[in-house]
């Protein structure tokens, strides 16, 4: 059996485990995709936990790809809604610094293909028809419950098109052939669509190497939590989806999130301003970066401290760290000062591929259309 144990530390959960494992046995070669908004600049929980996860499947031989979902951005009235604006932005500047954060991460960055949404669609009818078939197995209810994965509410007054948007990701899936359905837990609604409707289809079904139809496989990873202080108090009884996307990472909450270009001293700003109680370790955001990009990434937190304060300590794995955090060995002050020392460390590249003038220029228009 193939070895995925790598693979699951660096995401929540795998829908189709046993697929994919047998795929890989039979020596198929897998496409993978994970589709991206181009929504502004971008942040560590989607750069660096993207790259976690390509290169993990690059180990296991899986072809990766980024799609640049420019449809879907305009849907959902992203950078104002201005399609010329989303491609310039998608081709400049998304897709470079996924680039660079997957190459952080440990991924080959040449090895991952972009795939422009306006691409696929022109000229395409085969994509439009099974856009409709996967809508014909979709009831309205359906739809909207799934609409949260646009970053919107349920209840919410919405135009049209944002209930085009769902399947039009599904339809994406299959279009592309992808065996390898990828996104963070707050995609999960989008991709069980997928699995519930693959069988159904006739027009544009997924096939295995055998000529199969197969439900594609979905693999979620986790979503970082975002630096600030929850709004309310978590509570463990909550829907566990839905308890992680309401503490994620985002780029609309100031400071809550790092971007992969930010300077040092933003970087230490942020960080120190972050919410981290002594001694909480289930609802803190810089031990939940400690563990999903820290370890996976470097190996190793290396805690640097005067030597009347216990002195410099080096920890191997998170469980020793997370004990140490909560028996209050380790305060959150020196556990600030090491992750923004390491996250300053592994982002020089970031910094570098976007020092320059255009780059510079291009990320304040980003910022000005956003509103950020």
């Amino acid at each position: 059996m193939a070895d995925l144990t790598s693979l699951k530390q660096v995401t929540e959960e795998i829908l189709g485990e046993e697929k994919l494992s047998s795929m890989l046995d039979g020596g198929e070669q897998l496409k993978h995709y994970i589709g991206f908004e181009i929504s502004g600049i971008l942040h560590l929980g989607s750069g660096l936990m993207t790259g976690l996860v390509i290169r993990e499947l690059q180990k296991l031989g899986v072809d990766t790809r980024i799609f640049l979902a420019d449809w879907h951005t305009w849907i959902n009235n992203k950078l104002g809604g201005d399609h010329e604006l989303i491609k310039r932005v998608a081709l400049e500047y998304f897709m470079p610094a996924m680039k660079v954060s997957c190459e952080i991460a440990g991924a080959d960055p040449e090895k991952i293909a972009p795939i422009f949404g306006s691409e696929l669609y022109h000229n395409n009818d085969r994509y439009w028809q099974s856009l409709v078939e996967v809508s014909k197995n979709l009831t309205l209810s359906r739809v909207m419950k799934s609409t949260t994965i646009l970053g919107r509410q349920e209840s919410e007054n919405m135009n049209f098109a944002l209930l085009i948007y769902p399947p039009m990701q599904v339809a994406d899936i299959f279009e592309m052939g992808n065996h390898i359905a990828h996104a963070g837990m707050d995609q999960r609604k989008c991709h069980v669509i997928a699995l519930e409707v693959a069988e159904k289809l006739k027009i544009n079904p997924l096939r295995d190497g055998a000529g199969n139809i197969m439900k594609p496989i979905a693999i979620h990873h986790h979503l970082v939590m975002g630096l600030q202080k929850p709004a309310t108090a978590p509570d463990e009884s909550m829907d566990k989806v839905e308890l992680t996307t309401a503490m994620k990472m985002s780029k609309s909450v100031p400071g809550s999130a790092v971007f992969i270009h930010d300077t040092p001293e933003e970087i230490q700003d942020k960080i120190r301003k972050a919410y981290a109680p002594e001694k909480e370790t289930k609802f803190n955001p810089i031990l939940d970066w400690t563990q999903h990009l820290l370890f996976p990434i470097i190996g190793e937190v290396v805690i640097e401290r005067e030597e009347r304060f216990g002195g410099n300590v080096t920890f191997k794995s998170y469980p020793e760290l997370e004990a140490a955090y909560a028996s209050g060995d380790l305060f959150p002050l020196d556990l600030k000062n090491a992750v923004a020392k390491h996250l300053i460390d592994i982002l020089a590249p970031a910094r570098e591929r976007f020092s320059d003038k255009d780059s510079q220029e291009l990320i304040a228009l980003v910022k000005q259309a956003t509103g950020r």
